[in-house]
């Protein structure tokens, strides 16, 4: 396993006022983002992303990375596991147009509302449970800010789920590094059900037999 770079500047052009969001009635606005539907993509900034709209050039320096490092080129198969409308895939997909990108998501909602192309193939599916390919079937398989969002014993699946598709593999997720940063996580997650330190993340993907690239956001 091999620590990356590829999200964490854009992560952190983000301001999040942690406090206002932990004191707006956040239970009920957790029940609200679980469903994952319109509300949590496109309703108010309470219920998640407030409205996540495709921003061109947003995703590309992402994009641009991730394609040059793990080498893609035309033909190459990538699977995005909780893609969500796929605006990432989107970048990718014109910088290196003849991709096959596969990607699925727990959301009815984001799927509807996703980027539509030849090469891309969008499909509703939960992490924990197993697809219908052929091991390392996929170049590369990405998930960015998806598995805290399952419980230990689902993300045990997945993970593995992940391992085996993957030649090459690469994993994002949300964690911290001290007790400020779990604060600010703690008040800033609606849909989080894994709260991890780095050292607990790295023993679990040991643990559970993950082999690929991964990194970590925190909220500072």
């Amino acid at each position: 396993m091999i620590k990356r770079n590829f999200v964490s500047n854009l992560h952190n052009s983000t301001k999040r006022d942690y406090l206002a969001r932990m004191i707006d009635k956040k239970v009920y606005c957790m029940k609200i983002a679980k469903k994952y539907g319109k509300e949590y993509w496109d309703g108010n900034r309470r219920y998640g992303y407030g409205g996540y709209k495709y921003i061109p050039g947003r995703w590309r320096d992402v994009a641009k990375k991730l394609i040059k490092f793990y080498k893609l080129k035309a033909g190459s198969r990538v699977l995005d596991v909780g893609c969500g409308k796929g605006f990432l895939l989107k970048e990718m997909l014109i910088i290196q147009p003849k991709l096959k990108i596969y990607g699925f998501d727990i959301s009815n909602y984001a799927i509807k509302k996703s980027f539509k192309d030849k090469n891309l193939k969008l499909f509703k599916h939960k992490a924990e449970k197993k697809l219908p390919f052929k091991s390392k079937y996929f170049d590369l398989v990405i998930s960015l800010a998806t598995l805290h969002n399952l419980k230990i014993f689902d993300l045990k699946i997945a993970l593995q789920e992940i391992e085996r598709l993957g030649k090459k593999k690469y994993i994002m997720l949300e964690s911290f590094r001290n007790d400020q940063e779990l604060f600010n996580l703690q008040c800033w997650a609606l849909t989080c059900e894994s709260f991890f330190s780095v050292k607990e993340w790295l023993w679990l993907y040991k643990n559970f037999k993950y082999s690929g690239d991964y990194e970590f956001i925190f909220f500072s």
